[in-house]
């Protein structure tokens, strides 16, 4: 294996596949890895060099499959695990690496070691695995202590007959794991194993910050004193252990990281620990070119001193998508601020996301793409009785939830639910209008956010200029986002109000919408251009 492709995930283009609605193989209405399978070669023609798979484990999916029951064993409503093995060669066969999804933090509480842990009572060996502790007040009938939900407004805590109360950050349906436990530690590196062994080049750590807690499990303070559960200095240690798994068969790590200190976020991306992180920054900052700077700037300068590449992301299966989000009044994103009903422009909004989709792949490091982004796909706001995620219920039906950017694929136009492949509805409704993003349509429309993709990731993997490397600014007036990379690649991004003159240049590479007239670069579009 030569250098480049030991580091292809330094600059690499990966794609999101949330299973349950990419396409469905065998007609039930729930999308499976035999649709996925029959949909590889659609994939390779995008251009794209590895798929992210959410988890497609054995799952009540109380939690969109976030609640694993078996590492080890397919959930039967995506297949099976020769059927995943055979995935993962077809896919390596079309050039497209695999990586999976491993939910460390908690398990389902179908799992067989939680079910033990319910039979065995307070104090057994098999409930040091999970954090069971008795409650606090006269009798028990108080939590063990004040843990905020990472589901706002939620309890953390829950009681079972016997009276210990077992910890989740989550839902009650996923009781949080004990990483100081060595057994939890010999499994998960087992599991890493039993992946690594199939073929997958790498792996996607879910709330990777969150594992260790406090062993004492104290009240939450605010202030200077550790957090009790997030970014503890031991999960440092696990990463390391975990690396060292990585390293024996080449396999690399991305971490679902999410922390505002840049100094401590760069801790996770040393050499012996996680190869990269996601980041989440970018990709909650608004529509404008100084804030966008600001992330750009902030990002670079985390991965800088350690040699890590960057990551970029638009959108992905827990946040509104990118359309719909740069089509508001606010085009931030907040998880608090999600509300029913907020108005948007999607005209506006799908001339922003294919700016930023240029922005985004024009930048150092990997970037990643979540299904149907490529389609410019809408949120879908559903009516209440059709959502699903848990999110929406523990808000108290505030908070729309997760499921408007989960809604199944368009593949085809003229075929029953837009070719998704269901005989019946599939599991979340379709909007009427969705046959009109459908993938067999795009394909023939050279304007198509399709198209777009499709010569943007073209160029971006035969041009020079892209992926891992230095970025340098360039003059640019408010609003405007300039900036050249090795090779003659200039990007020019226009937020601003009024067109733009464009700088000197030899020739245009792409755009992410018509220039004016007078060659200048409209509000809302950007270019690639030679220099």
């Amino acid at each position: 294996m030569d250098a480049a492709d030991q580091n292809w995930w330094r600059g690499a283009a990966i794609y999101q596949v949330y299973v349950r609605s990419f396409a469905d193989g065998n007609g039930d209405g729930t999308g499976d890895l035999a649709g996925v399978r029959a949909r590889l070669p659609y994939l390779a023609e995008l251009g794209v060099d590895a798929l992210w798979f959410t988890p497609w484990y054995l799952s009540p999916l109380a939690d969109g499959g976030y609640d694993v029951a078996d590492y080890r064993t397919i959930d039967p409503a995506f297949g099976t695990l020769a059927e995943a093995e055979k995935l993962i060669s077809e896919a390596r066969d079309l050039g497209l690496r695999t990586i999976v999804d491993i939910v460390p933090n908690h398990v389902s509480d179908q799992h067989p070691w939680f079910r033990a842990a319910l039979a065995a009572g307070p104090g057994s060996p098999e409930r040091e695995l999970f954090h069971f502790r008795p409650g606090r007040g006269e009798n028990g009938e108080l939590p063990p202590n004040d843990w905020p939900s990472e589901f706002p407004g939620a309890p953390t805590w829950t009681r079972v007959p016997d009276g210990d109360w077992y910890l989740h950050l989550f839902t009650p349906r996923q009781p949080d794991l004990n990483w100081a436990h060595p057994a939890v530690r010999r499994e998960h590196e087992d599991i890493l194993r039993f992946w690594f062994e199939r073929g997958v080049a790498g792996v996607r750590i879910d709330s990777a910050a969150l594992l260790a807690k406090d062993p004492d499990l104290p009240d939450f303070v605010q202030g200077d004193t550790p957090h009790p559960f997030v970014d503890r200095d031991e999960l440092h240690d696990i990463y390391r252990s975990w690396r060292a798994v990585a390293d024996e068969y080449g396999a690399v790590f991305v971490g679902e990281v999410w922390l505002p200190d840049a100094e401590r976020f760069a801790r996770y991306l040393r050499p012996d620990e996680l190869h990269t992180a996601f980041n989440f920054d970018f990709m909650t900052r608004p529509w404008d070119a100084a804030e966008l700077r600001r992330s750009i700037d902030r990002t670079l300068g985390e991965h800088a001193g350690i040699g890590a590449p960057a990551t970029w992301v638009l959108c992905n299966h827990d946040v509104t998508r990118t359309v719909t989000r740069y089509g508001r009044e606010d085009t931030a994103f907040a998880f608090a601020a999600k509300r029913f009903g907020t108005p948007t422009d999607l005209a506006l909004g799908t001339r922003r996301a294919r700016a930023a989709a240029l922005l985004s792949l024009a930048l150092p490091g990997a970037v990643y793409l979540y299904q149907g982004e490529e389609l410019g796909l809408p949120e879908a706001e559903l009516t209440p009785d059709r959502i699903q995620d848990p999110m929406h219920f523990r808000s108290g039906g505030v908070d729309p939830g997760r499921d408007g950017c989960r809604v199944p694929m368009p593949w085809a136009a003229d075929e029953p639910y837009a070719g998704f492949g269901s005989t019946g509805e599939p599991w979340l409704p379709q909007p009427v209008d969705w046959a009109a993003y459908a993938a067999d349509r795009q394909a023939t429309d050279p304007a198509s956010v399709l198209a777009l993709y499709r010569a943007a990731l073209r160029i971006r993997r035969t041009r020079p200029g892209f992926g891992d490397g230095p970025l340098h600014w360039l003059a640019s007036p408010e609003g405007v986002l300039a900036f050249s990379r090795p090779g003659g690649l200039v990007c020019v991004v226009n937020t601003a109000a009024a067109p733009v003159e464009l700088p000197a240049h030899t020739a245009v590479l792409l755009t992410s919408g018509p220039l004016a007239a007078t060659g200048r670069l409209p509000r809302d579009t950007a270019v690639w251009l030679r220099a």
